[in-house]
């Protein structure tokens, strides 16, 4: 089983907006928005796979840290269990990941932004492959992006592009993902908004490999450092043969100072 298959829809996927706060970052994509000057947060979140093979759950928990307000790091450290079908169940950690962004551009207008920032994620082959379940990737893998978006109080479009380098002789991948979100409740102070968004990922391995999943969720802001959010992927073509019924994400982010 290939892990980063599990989460590389949601990686970088770790900030809150300091400004348009009523308008969260997309659940399941990128967003070029960082955290405030000096901000620290933390994002944490699970993911439940139905596949035809048996269930997985993965625990994600994600710290981003911002040096200067155009520069950030951050690290991922994910918990699995694994129940395949008819055979023995397998816990424990799964594929570190380390992340830079630095952000390239940023226009402000009234009520809006557009801003769009280059990526750089990392992941170690550190979960257990010596057994089945595998509890990661077993290889090494390198991706750079250029994430972009449009951000008003009344939507956000969000566009990111990368291509990962695989390890362990493993077919490099181009990725592409979209996003559109919209507040369903009217703007106000302190921000208590409810957002629905969908996302598209589709991800490149190969001749004839793309994996394409749709993913609608719903976010809950609860103030200007927490909010809460949920959804649900669907693929509409897969990478591999895991024959991939469903995957459901719930989580929370919180920003700290």
């Amino acid at each position: 089983m290939r892990i980063f298959a599990c989460i590389a829809v949601v990686f970088g996927l770790f900030t809150l907006p300091l400004v348009l706060t009523a308008q969260g970052p997309p659940v399941f994509s990128d967003t070029p928005i960082m955290l405030g000057l000096e901000g620290r947060g933390l994002r944490t979140f699970g993911k439940f796979t139905d596949r035809e093979g048996g269930k997985s759950y993965v625990q994600v928990f994600a710290v981003p840290y911002n040096v200067n307000a155009r520069f950030q790091v951050g690290g991922i450290l994910p918990l699995m269990w694994a129940s395949p079908t008819g055979g023995r169940e397998r816990s424990g950690l799964s594929d570190l990941s380390l992340f830079l962004k630095h952000q390239l551009w940023q226009k402000d207008g009234h009520g809006n932004t557009f801003r769009g920032l280059l990526k750089l994620r990392q992941s170690f082959p550190t979960g257990d492959t010596s057994a089945e379940p595998s509890l990661g990737s077993g290889a090494y893998q390198t991706t750079l992006s250029l994430v972009m978006g449009h951000i008003a109080t009344t939507q956000g479009v969000y566009l990111e592009t990368g291509y990962a380098f695989v390890g362990e002789d493993r077919p490099n991948a181009f990725l592409l993902n979209f996003a559109y979100s919209r507040p369903l409740l009217p703007q106000r102070y302190p921000p208590k908004q409810v957002n629905l968004s969908v996302d598209i990922q589709s991800r490149l391995a190969g001749e004839n490999q793309t994996s394409l999943l749709i993913s609608p969720a719903l976010q809950w802001i609860a103030g200007r450092k927490l909010l809460f959010e949920g959804g649900v992927q669907f693929p509409l073509r897969e990478v591999d043969t895991t024959d991939t019924r469903f995957i459901l994400l719930f989580g929370t982010r919180v920003l700290l100072f």
